[in-house]
């Protein structure tokens, strides 16, 4: 035997015994990060049990887009959900097949189903084999069709009955503790999900819990919706066969879009993403007929465009970006249809309204303006960052980024932001180098309300972490999924979240909006003994903790980061990392929320703080 070449493992053989066939739900519930992607507990809108819900949505409203059933009901008690469309029905004699029998479904031929987003015969089949519990009956033509399902496994089947019920489907499920642990449904993440339906569909309506969900205006709700700054002009919406889009201009930086295939929202755009902001740029520009630069005529833009193409190719299971380059088999290209339709529609709509022509004109002046008056500092910046980054002590870089073309854990791709030599060390020691970055500050950094683009340039930090996001020309080229805020539970710890939150949202604001900032829960305090160890976020936990080792619990209070051993850090960065979204509402308009809390030390703010001061009894 050659010395490099390792002995067989003993006890391994490897017999004709050792192939296995899985069933499909026993290979589902085995892998069900290859159907749904992330599993989570409910704490984020792309957990599981929210794709879940998605795969049974998307059945019922791709009927709605066939012409069938103008409403869809969906209820929430506990754990347990219930969808009820009013679409054709699934034909009786195949709700079985449909249900649980893998690559069996209507969506392969074209005639019935042009241009739907279902999994091709295979999202119900994943809730099914993902649930605990599982019931779908159909209802056709007076009769109706049911199976009740455990884990995937037949429990029920109902024999064909009679019914007096409207044509259509119903199906009741409840995802899986034993896969899904302790997890807990959202109604904000249910609703925003529900509100993209109405929005890409607009006249269909769904009623969930009660509450009815419908929008007459489609896309333009939608941008209205999700805008927190005024815009410039009136929203242009344009609508044409198999595509709407709808565009405007706010005073913020950076562009943000919302793009969808077949009411799919892919949240990491794709082709069609690409296709429009080129085509959006360049139909601009020609209308004009200056040399403008495409980032001056995008900065600042709020757009979203929706178009149908037959047999989508998405690039994950979870269809969250799309690979198609063409509209179907016989179609055009993507990036012609939608060029062609910007070109004439767009063209045709700035020429007809000048009011609006005008106001973007103005708009791209003043970002051209800003971008000349800085391009001396943007220039120097560029390149110190460059060499910095060669060999840039504020960054321990991962191996694994958000941009890859590939890999399977891009997703889980994050950096720490910290402060503070002990909290980076603790940090960087215990943190998994695969997939998780620290960037330390230096103290607390510049309060950047009401300050320019200029100062990301100007200030060593901000530039460097700019560099690091590789968020320059937008966030497309985001290098980590997660920016996690890992300051100090205490006044200043606070003070330098709300700072960097501030810069966030003066620069980025996309960041925010598409749910890539974070705060890092860290324990409150430790509750031991010789033969346990508990870490408590909180005074309830504490309490909770106490109480079960009862005798003599040794009880630590940290007061912040550089405390924690990097042994008892990594317990806190690991699998079970708790982790606070930044949010943004409608309701929080970005220039009065930065005014209010950043700005000069207003007579209003002073009495908030006093009438929400919260005095902590162990300090007294």
């Amino acid at each position: 035997m050659e010395e490099n070449t390792p002995a067989p493992t003993p006890g391994l053989e490897y017999g004709s015994d050792a192939i296995r066939t899985l069933d499909w739900k026993e290979h589902i519930r085995r892998r069900p990060g290859m159907y749904i992607g992330k599993l989570g507990d409910g704490t984020h809108a792309d957990d599981g049990i929210y794709v879940l819900l998605k795969e049974v949505l998307d059945n019922a409203v791709d009927e709605y887009m066939m012409g069938y059933g103008k409403q869809i009901e969906v209820t929430l008690v506990e754990n347990t959900i219930t969808v009820r469309d009013y679409g054709r029905g699934i034909p009786l004699d195949k709700v079985k097949d449909v249900s649980s029998k893998m690559n069996t479904g209507a969506k392969y031929d074209s005639k019935a189903f042009k241009k739907s987003v279902g999994l091709n015969g295979v999202g119900i089949k994943a809730v099914n084999a993902l649930s605990s519990e599982f019931y779908i009956c159909s209802y056709r033509d007076g009769k109706c069709k049911a199976y009740l399902y455990r884990s995937g496994n037949v429990s029920e089947d109902y024999p064909l009955a009679d019914a007096h019920e409207q044509n259509g489907t119903f199906v009741r499920f409840v995802a899986d503790a034993n896969i899904f642990p302790t997890y807990r449904y959202r109604d904000e993440f249910i609703e925003a999900l529900l509100k993209n339906y109405v929005y890409l569909n607009s006249g269909m309506a769904i009623v969930f819990n009660g509450r009815r969900f419908y929008s007459k205006n489609g896309l333009v709700d939608l941008l209205n919706e999700k805008m927190t700054s005024e815009p410039l002009y009136p929203v242009i919406h344009l609508k044409g066969d198999d595509i709407e889009v709808v565009i405007t201009h706010n005073n913020q930086y950076g562009e943000e879009y919302y793009s969808f295939v077949n009411g799919q929202h892919t949240t990491q755009g794709g082709t069609h993403l690409t296709a429009f902001r080129e085509a959006a740029s360049r139909t601009i520009k020609e209308y004009y007929n200056k040399n403008f630069d495409y980032s001056d005529i995008r900065n600042g833009i709020v757009a979203a465009v929706s178009i149908k193409v037959e047999e989508p190719v998405f690039e994950s299971q979870t269809k969250t970006k799309l690979g198609s380059r063409d509209m179907g088999p016989e179609g055009p290209t993507i990036s012609k249809f939608i060029g062609d339709f910007l070109k004439k529609e767009l063209d045709n709509y700035l020429h007809k309204n000048a009011e609006t022509s005008d106001i973007l004109l103005k708009k791209i002046l003043d970002s051209e303006k800003e971008r000349k008056a800085i391009a001396g500092v943007t220039k120097l910046a560029r390149e110190r960052a460059k060499k910095a980054n060669l060999h840039n002590r504020k960054l321990r870089d991962c191996r694994v980024h958000f941009n890859d073309t590939k890999g399977d854990n891009r997703d889980e791709s994050s950096i720490f932001i910290t402060e503070g030599d002990s909290a980076t060390g603790s940090i960087t020691k215990s943190r998994n180098v695969e997939t998780q970055a620290v960037f330390s500050l230096r103290g607390k950094p510049l309060n950047s309300y009401g300050l320019t683009r200029k100062v990301v340039y100007e200030n060593e930090e901000f530039n460097l972490l700019q560099a690091a996001l590789n968020v320059e020309d937008g966030i497309e080229g985001l290098r980590y999924n997660k920016i996690i805020i890992a300051t100090d539970a205490d006044v200043d710890g606070m003070h330098i979240r709300l700072l960097l939150i501030t810069f966030f949202l003066q620069f980025f604001p996309d960041l925010i909006k598409k749910g890539h900032v974070y705060i890092l829960q860290t324990p409150l305090f430790r509750v031991r003994n010789k033969k346990d160890t508990y870490y408590c976020y909180n005074e309830e936990e504490r309490i909770a903790a106490m109480n079960k080792i009862k005798v003599n619990p040794e009880i630590t209070r940290f007061k912040g980061l550089g405390e924690i051993s990097p042994d008892e850090f990594r317990h806190f960065i690991g699998p079970d990392i708790r982790l606070d979204q930044v949010t943004l509402r409608k309701e929080d308009l970005v220039k009065e929320l930065l005014e209010f809390y950043m700005g000069k030390n207003t007579m209003e703010r002073q009495n908030f703080i006093i009438q929400n001061l919260v005095v902590d009894e162990d300090e007294l």
